[in-house]
Formats: C-alpha cells, sequence, structure tokens
C-alpha cells in the first residue's frame, strides 16, 4: 500500500528530523505543511520549497486539513502536543512520530486519543551528530532502516499507512517491532553505543590526540560529538533497558580484559572469530 498524493501532511518539529521528512516527503509528491514555534525552522523550511505553508502557533482550522500528523518532537512532548491539540485533528486522521523511545509514550498516547484517531509509533534510524536545521536533508534517510512499532490497537491500514512514509521516504528497509522490542534493540544497538563512545572521550585526557589517532579512533567515536540536550533525557526514558545492555557489555569487556591478562590467546581468538562473523552481516 502507497500513500494517495492526495493525502495531505503535516510535520510537528521541523528541526534536524522534521525539516528532512519535509524535504523527502514534498519531493516524493505531498503537500506538506509545518508547525514549529521556531518561526526560523519554519522560514528555512518554506525558503527551501521543503514545506508549503506553516504555523507557529497552529490553528484549530490549520489542523483540520491533514490526513497524516508526523510529530518530529521529544517523546515526551509527542504525547503533550497530542492531548493539547487533538480536538482539531480531523476524523479519521493517522497520527505517527519519529521518537526514540516508545514503551514510555506510545501506551499512554493510545488510552488517551479520540477513537476516530490512530497513532502508529515509527522510529528513522537516521541522523547527524549535531541537530539543527542546517544539517538537515533527506539524504540521510538512504540506506538507512526504518522501524514501525504497532501494538494491537492499531489497524491494518494504520500499521501499512506508517511504512508507507518510511518508503515514500526512501529508507532500505523497514521493520516492525512492538514498543517493548524496540526499546530493547535501541538501548543496545543506539544508546549505549553512544554510551561507548562519550565514555571513551572523556575517559582520558585527548589534548592532541588528533594529530595521532588513525580511522579507527575516529570512526569508534564519530558519535561521541552528541546532543547533549536531547541524549541524557532519551537516556532517562529508557534507563531500564540501557542499564540492563551496559551490563551485558561491562561483562564481556571485562572478560576479554582477563583473557588479555591471562594470555588466553584461544579464547581471543575465539571471540574475534564471532565478533567478525557478527559484523558482516552488516556488509551484505
Amino acid at each position: 500500500m502507497e500513500i494517495n498524493h492526495n493525502t495531505r501532511i503535516v510535520i510537528v518539529g521541523t528541526g534536524l528530523i522534521g525539516g528532512s521528512y519535509a524535504q523527502g516527503l514534498t519531493e516524493a509528491g505531498f503537500e506538506v505543511g509545518g508547525v514549529d514555534k521556531k518561526e526560523e525552522n519554519l522560514r528555512y523550511c518554506l525558503e527551501r520549497g521543503w514545506l508549503a505553508h506553516g504555523e507557529t502557533d497552529p490553528t484549530p482550522d490549520y489542523l483540520s486539513q491533514f490526513d497524516i500528523i508526523i510529530l518530529a518532537l521529544y517523546p515526551q512532548r509527542v504525547y503533550e502536543w497530542i492531548l493539547a491539540h487533538m480536538d482539531a485533528l480531523k476524523p479519521g486522521a493517522l497520527l505517527t512520530d519519529t521518537a526514540g523511545v516508545k514503551g514510555t509514550i506510545v501506551a499512554s498516547i493510545q488510552a488517551s486519543l479520540r477513537p476516530d484517531l490512530e497513532f502508529v509509533g515509527a522510529h528513522p534510524m537516521a541522523g547527524r551528530e549535531r541537530g539543527g536545521m542546517e544539517y538537515a536533508g533527506a539524504a540521510i534517510f538512504k540506506g538507512a532502516n526504518f522501524i514501525v512499532t504497532p501494538t494491537e490497537k492499531n489497524t491494518p491500514a494504520g500499521i501499512e499507512q506508517a511504512e508507507a512514509i518510511g518508503r515514500a521516504l526512501g529508507f532500505k528497509q523497514i521493520v516492525t517491532l512492538s514498543p517493548a522490542e524496540h526499546d530493547e534493540m535501541i538501548a543496545f544497538l543506539s544508546q549505549m553505543t553512544h554510551c561507548v563512545a562519550v565514555a571513551l572521550m572523556t575517559c582520558k585526557e585527548c589534548d592532541g590526540f588528533e594529530k595521532y589517532s588513525g580511522d579507527s579512533f575516529r570512526d569508534l567515536t564519530r558519535i561521541a560529538k552528541i546532543d547533549e540536550k536531547m541524549w541524557p533525557n532519551l537516556f532517562a526514558l529508557n534507563k531500564e533497558e540501557l542499564v540492563a545492555q551496559m551490563d551485558l557489555f561491562e561483562a564481556q569487556f571485562r572478560r576479554m580484559r582477563d583473557y588479555i591478562l591471562n594470555d588466553e590467546k584461544d579464547k581471543l581468538r575465539e571471540m574475534m572469530v564471532l565478533s567478525t562473523q557478527r559484523r558482516e552481516k552488516f556488509d551484505r
């Protein structure tokens, strides 16, 4: 199922991800509106033709036009915005999001939602090291993964629409996970990797390191250039899963440390063989 091009879409929050959605969906042939408290964000998108129109303080008349509402906001703000504006939304509208944590918001939203509206969680696995409009662009979605997080309260049509948004934006692979499965996977694949990069960059004084490092250190620490406003909130919202994955990593790292200390080269080789086999799957 693809989205009819007569479908009107509004993006709430036109920063890095929202602005990138705006460009991608406009270039895919949709009429896209925008909502953002920051007038400069809307102006940036409007000047580039990524949005057809937009409002900083959306009126009920404006919001009632749209068939799909995409909330590119921090997780806690998604719930707050829906509660504040739900009465103005068009009957039958689909709501979806881009937030990096699901378990804390999806159930709350679906429990509070008008019965003639539907919310399907989604998470584009794409971005930049730093936020801001100047880094936005639909190119970040090419080759990336798109996760849809339906529940038993969602309809097949709603799930298919959410998946179709990912296809329209050019994501390479679209998968579905429950909100709980999503948060476990994200804790391991994204949140913990950011923790590792930050810990590596802060565990040792690094003045002058840039003069000596090779590609391995640069590649491993690329995501240490991190949005310090967003990530602590994401960690807090998913702290049980994140700490569990950090404990898993710590135990394996300590095991590797002991193998090195005790000259257990065969054990190290076994770890490296397994590591290579698993990493090769990403290159296919």
